[in-house]
């Protein structure tokens, strides 16, 4: 009776161990911030310069704050809000070194809040940096950025955001 129990018990370990809920990979990667480095691209005469704040993730879509700023046609200058799409499977996809498509809405501020769909392509160097190829539509013509990325802890986030020149912070 003894044996049938140690048994019995020893099932009831290995079959909760095979049939738990795998812990994610990428937990740690889910509540941290993404900073991204600020970018610029030429157009014309003159240059295109995108600051993206501190993007928190909630529900598999990291948003925040973003500054569009055209020298010398400060006209046509714009800010708003970003929300990028990246689901668990993604940002394990990153987190594993491979490359994934991601795509996202910034929507302008002010009355007319146009919206504008943004695409980008993630290339991990490591588990916490690399490097986005983000593009758009502004007119008619295509926008493209290259810029850096890397995640960062919340309190870190925070600290980094008081320092920066751009006044882009993040929404805890």
């Amino acid at each position: 009776m003894k044996l049938l129990l140690k048994l019995l018990a020893l099932l009831v370990i290995v079959w909760g161990e095979t049939y738990a809920a795998p812990s994610p990979t990428n937990s740690a990667a889910i509540t941290r911030i993404l900073m991204i480095d600020t970018s610029s691209m030429p157009i014309g005469a003159g240059k295109v310069t995108l600051t993206i704040g501190n993007l928190q993730r909630a529900d598999g879509v990291y948003s925040g704050e973003y500054r569009i700023k055209v020298s010398p046609y400060f006209f046509k200058n714009e800010k708003g809000r970003l929300a990028i799409a990246v689901s668990d499977a993604s940002l394990a996809t990153i987190n594993h070194g491979k490359v994934a498509a991601v795509k996202g809405i910034a929507t302008t501020s002010g009355k007319n809040g146009r919206k504008r769909h943004i695409d980008a392509t993630a290339t991990p160097i490591n588990v916490n940096h690399g490097t986005l190829k983000l593009w758009f539509m502004a007119g008619g013509t295509k926008m493209m950025f290259e810029p850096a990325y890397h995640f960062a802890e919340s309190g870190a986030a925070a600290d980094m955001a008081k320092t920066t020149k751009t006044g882009l912070a993040a929404n805890p």
